[in-house]
């Protein structure tokens, strides 16, 4: 490990940053096990930023229950009173860029299934950082699979 004072040591460990689209993966025909993917996310280092972002309409339980996992819950809401969505993919696009430009984070894991996420993926190796993307049949986009250096797959609670 590094510390202060100490220039000519490396860490031991890469820092792991964990995005989750909660709209797109946290369903219940997906049944998606948050500490499931803590564990398979350990493989590629140490957990130094876990946030799920979620929309306006989550059930105040659910925004709870991933807080008292260890989650960061980041609601979107919507942008004007006539707005009925709010845009999780551009705050979560926003959020996972921070972590790409953070000289900490070695390693950007997006846990979604929409190729929504594509772009920012490929910035992120465009940056140097590895990336990881986490998703669930049906629909896990294949350009984004094809995008990240690593792919995990959900099975129901089970990780593949």
């Amino acid at each position: 490990m590094f510390g202060i004072g100490s220039p000519g040591k490396t860490r031991s460990q890469k820092n792991v940053a964990l995005y989750v689209d909660g709209p797109n993966l946290l369903r219940k025909e997906l049944s998606t096990d948050l500490n499931a993917l803590r564990e398979t996310v350990k493989k590629y280092g140490r957990l130094v930023t876990a946030k799920v972002f979620l929309n306006q309409f989550t059930p105040q339980k659910m925004i709870e229950a991933v807080a008292n996992q260890g989650w960061e819950p980041v609601v979107v809401m919507a942008g004007a009173a006539r707005e009925e969505k709010s845009d999780v993919d551009a705050m979560m696009g926003a959020s996972i860029m921070e972590g790409v430009l953070d000289a900490k984070v070695d390693v950007i894991v997006v846990a979604t299934r929409d190729a929504d996420f594509t772009p920012v993926v490929l910035k992120a190796k465009a940056y140097g950082k590895e990336t990881v993307v986490i998703g669930a049949e049906p629909s896990f986009s294949v350009a984004l699979r094809n995008a990240a250096d690593h792919v995990e797959t959900l099975n129901g609670a089970e990780m593949a």
